[in-house]
């Protein structure tokens, strides 16, 4: 994530990973072409709903969703724990129950939750891996749903079997749904960041590929002007 003197263990691992010594650990992931789900929300009336997932770095997954065509805002932020722990440096322990997560704002009436989800397992993280994505390391990077609703809850899991059941990954999906937990945005310097630092070799290496897969697994959803929290603001 951000190379500043307050995050040197990701610096370091980043480094580390760079010189060789875990050659595939900053690699960017390829991406996997997935089908859709078979089970859906119904219909829905309401002119936006919400979806929280988890998937490693949050720059990278509100990277990846703020180039979705019907996302109207995908806020990085933290789910998983309480409130009073909600915050970058402790969150980064690895103690809070926290998970890096992005909250997406969408218009059901242009891209459904079984759309989002397909999205999230095909591009946006690899579910196989355990408790890390590429560099990154410990339970705040795991793979995790926190559902909304009943509704979500049951896709979310839905597709999971599906998934499983098709076997079109190389190991077992990991992937935890989560539900009842709140979610809480990230400090305003982790809003944006692949649209404000693709220059950035962390961004360059494990979240810019994630948005080129989008755009050539899913052209029809991709959208070239992200839409950004510097926009839309942190509470929609």
């Amino acid at each position: 994530m951000k190379i500043r003197t307050s995050h040197p263990l990701r610096l370091l691992t980043l480094l580390a990973a760079l010189l060789g010594g875990g050659a595939g650990l900053a690699s960017a992931e390829e991406g996997i072409s997935l089908p859709a789900p078979v089970v859906d929300e119904p219909a829905a009336t309401a002119k936006t709903e919400t979806a929280i997932f988890a998937g490693g770095c949050f720059w990278g997954v509100q990277g990846v969703f703020q180039h979705v065509d019907g996302v109207a805002n995908a806020v990085s932020g933290y789910a998983g724990g309480e409130a009073d722990t909600a915050q970058y440096e402790t969150v980064s322990g690895g103690a809070t129950g926290h998970a890096e997560s992005v909250r997406i704002t969408y218009d059901p009436a242009r891209i459904s939750y079984g759309r989002l989800l397909q999205i999230y397992f095909s591009v946006a993280h690899d579910p196989t891996q355990l408790n890390r994505q590429g560099p990154d390391r410990g339970t705040q990077y795991r793979s995790a749903i926190f559902p909304v609703n009943d509704d979500q809850a049951k896709v979310a899991k839905a597709y999971i079997d599906q998934l499983g059941q098709a076997r079109l990954f190389e190991a077992d999906i990991v992937t935890k749904i989560e539900p009842n937990h709140a979610f809480y945005p990230a400090e305003a310097y982790h809003q944006d960041y692949l649209t404000l630092n693709p220059t950035q070799p962390y961004i360059v290496y494990n979240d810019l590929p994630k948005v080129d897969n989008l755009k050539r697994l899913f052209p029809a959803l991709y959208r070239d002007d992200p839409v950004l929290v510097s926009e839309a603001g942190l509470s929609n």
